[in-house]
C-alpha cells in the first residue's frame, strides 16, 4: 500500500518547489505544470495567489534519494 503524498519538491524547484511537487504527485513533466501556472496568472489572475497559498500549506519533501 504505497500512498502518494503531496510535498514541495526539493529536487525540482525554481522558487518554492510547488510546481515540481505537483508534477511529481501527478507524474507529469514539471515544465507543463509551470506553464499552466503562468497561464492561470495571465488568464484568471489567481495563479500567483494559488502558488503563494500552496507554498505556505504544502510541506517540504525532506526525503533524500
Amino acid at each position: 500500500m504505497n500512498q502518494k503524498k503531496l510535498f514541495r519538491s526539493t529536487r525540482d524547484r525554481k522558487l518554492a518547489g510547488v510546481c515540481g511537487g505537483l508534477a511529481e504527485y501527478f507524474n507529469i513533466d514539471s515544465t507543463l505544470v509551470r506553464v499552466i501556472f503562468i497561464l492561470f496568472c495571465f488568464a484568471a489572475g489567481g495563479g500567483v495567489l494559488a502558488y503563494i497559498i500552496l507554498a505556505l500549506i504544502m510541506p517540504v519533501d525532506n526525503m533524500l534519494y
